[in-house]
């Protein structure tokens, strides 16, 4: 296999309709600075793949941007956004940071590592949950809170929780 055909079939990792959207964000910015779509493309893939870029999606987006592979691996090690290993269906992210913590986030982390018996990091069994450590989501005044999905979820409390949790199922 030559190096184009390489190239060629780590692009294809990536799907037509994921390179019409990564193409949409390479068209604002200046001719020849692809590279700096690099978060969107990142992004993008990232939702293509159910959540979570494999080293191949990245060397992907990397050969698509037309920028060293370790450039688009530096993007996506640095930010918390991206996920380098499987999620489960409903990513919980929980806000650990001071204002959370006074209002008693350590309590919804224990309840949430309890009932799902899975810690941060992990993905339950059945694939329907992971639960995800984050420093601050800027929901201070709401706290202690998550974010699943798009969706941010305040004034958490034990049964609060519940609810959401069974909504999802």
């Amino acid at each position: 296999m030559t190096a184009q055909q390489q190239t060629q079939s780590k692009i294809d990792l990536i799907s037509e309709d994921s390179r019409q959207e990564i193409d949409h964000w390479i068209a604002k910015y200046p001719q020849g600075q692809r590279q700096s779509a690099v978060m969107s493309a990142l992004r993008i893939v990232q939702d293509q793949n159910g959540g979570w870029l494999s080293d191949e999606l990245i060397e992907a987006v990397a050969e698509y941007l037309q920028m060293p592979a370790i450039a688009a691996q530096e993007v996506a090690t640095f930010y918390s956004m991206y996920e380098l290993k499987p999620v489960g269906c409903h990513k919980i992210c929980v806000c650990t940071n001071i204002s959370c913590l006074l209002c008693g986030s350590n309590g919804i982390v224990d309840h949430l590592k309890k009932k799902l018996g899975i810690d941060f990091g992990e993905v339950t069994n059945d694939g329907k949950f992971s639960l995800k450590e984050v420093e601050c989501l800027g929901a201070c005044v709401g706290a202690p809170m998550f974010q699943i999905g798009e969706h941010y979820y305040e004034n958490l409390t034990p049964q609060k929780v519940d609810e959401i949790l069974a909504g999802l199922e």
